[in-house]
């Protein structure tokens, strides 16, 4: 344990010249440098990044911040990577990222439902701060034919869509209503074209001062499947979370400042065998050392790994209720942006766009 943090910290200090800035490359899921990845998982999530190591080294991540706060329905924590070394420790490039965590996600509660997309609205707005006449386009990412990757479409489809309507809207009433565009660009299996590219040919025309891209993640956790919200002011790489990475649809690439938003609907089944193996070994072991920082585990983990690939390494699984869950949180992700996109649309009007 001792070694592994003194690991972290060498690598923490040395090699900035050839990391550079995030903003200068992509992040490739090879790099030796993303520490949380030598501990065989996968996740879009910077909050279980910063965790992951936290628990493993015993100490908090170089370069990272984060804070929490507590309501009745959802725990926000705000986790902020300022340094090259907090890139280069977690994969994520500088910046903020807000997790929204809530059981209460899948409990169709229209009161609870309401309370959250406030919530998300609020979080939002503090990322992306906008001016009255901002115009904002936002991409559904994923592949709509396949359920657990449609969260982005889905939401798209529950949007409220003004861009064609605000040059006729009176100048007196367009306060708090903004002028909004949407896209689902589906997939590169789908169209032959990379995410990215089409996005930036539509920034190209529309010129947005915004662009919010929505995507389904993936997780190192099941109970987070459904019941995490992120969203992060650094954009997104499509597919990194099951190691599937395209081009990267950030800031340096459209020329604007990007917000990404996503729910993971995916864990990776190589994990939850881990896991499995972990809390089975604590079960034995009882109170003590962490087992998954003993050789012994480290080893079991090299096996396990070995023993799925090549047929079920990149094997990821879904909750089989996916469809209810993708469809309930595209909604409430909906409601959420248009209470932040259009201030002055009041909540019933909202939830009754949605029914």
């Amino acid at each position: 344990m001792l070694q592994e943090r003194r690991r972290i910290l060498r690598m923490a200090r040395s090699g900035s010249n050839r990391l550079g800035s995030a903003r200068s490359r992509e992040y490739d899921a090879s790099d030796d440098d993303v520490i949380w990845k030598n501990y065989s998982v996968r996740t879009d999530l910077a909050l279980e990044a910063q965790t992951l190591v936290s628990q493993r080294t015993g100490q908090e991540v170089p370069g990272v911040m984060s804070e929490t706060d507590e309501t009745r329905y959802a725990t926000i924590t705000r986790v902020r990577v300022m340094t090259p070394e907090g890139e280069r420790i977690l994969g994520k490039a500088r910046g903020n990222y807000t997790t929204i965590d809530s059981k209460y996600l899948r409990s169709r509660s229209k009161e609870i439902d309401e309370e959250l997309a406030q919530i998300f609205a609020r979080e939002f707005l503090r990322l992306a701060p906008l001016a009255e006449n901002a115009t904002v386009l936002v991409a559904g990412l994923g592949n709509w034919q396949a359920t657990p990757d449609a969260l982005g479409p889905r939401t798209i489809e529950y949007l409220t869509v003004t861009r064609h309507l605000h040059s006729f809207v009176p100048q007196e009433l367009r306060g708090g209503m903004r002028a909004v565009c949407a896209i689902s660009p589906g997939v590169l299996g789908l169209t032959g074209i990379e995410t990215g590219e089409i996005i930036r040919g539509v920034v190209g025309n529309v010129r947005p001062d915004l662009v919010v891209v929505v995507d389904a993640l993936a997780s190192m956790s099941t109970q987070r499947l459904g019941s995490t919200i992120q969203m992060g002011d650094t954009g997104i790489s499509p597919g990194s979370g099951v190691g599937n990475r395209r081009m990267g649809i950030n800031r340096e690439s459209l020329g604007v400042p990007v917000i990404a938003i996503g729910v993971p609907t995916v864990v990776a089944a190589e994990t939850i065998a881990m896991d499995a193996m972990d809390f089975m070994e604590r079960q034995r072991g009882g109170a003590g050392v962490p087992p998954q920082e003993t050789q012994q585990a480290t080893a079991r983990r090299s096996y396990l790994k070995q023993m799925l690939s090549p047929y079920f390494g990149s094997l990821v699984v879904t909750p089989k209720e996916v469809d209810d869950l993708v469809e309930d949180l595209a909604e409430i992700l909906a409601a959420g942006l248009n209470a932040a996109l259009h201030p002055s649309i009041d909540w019933d009007k909202i939830l009754t766009y949605l029914s």
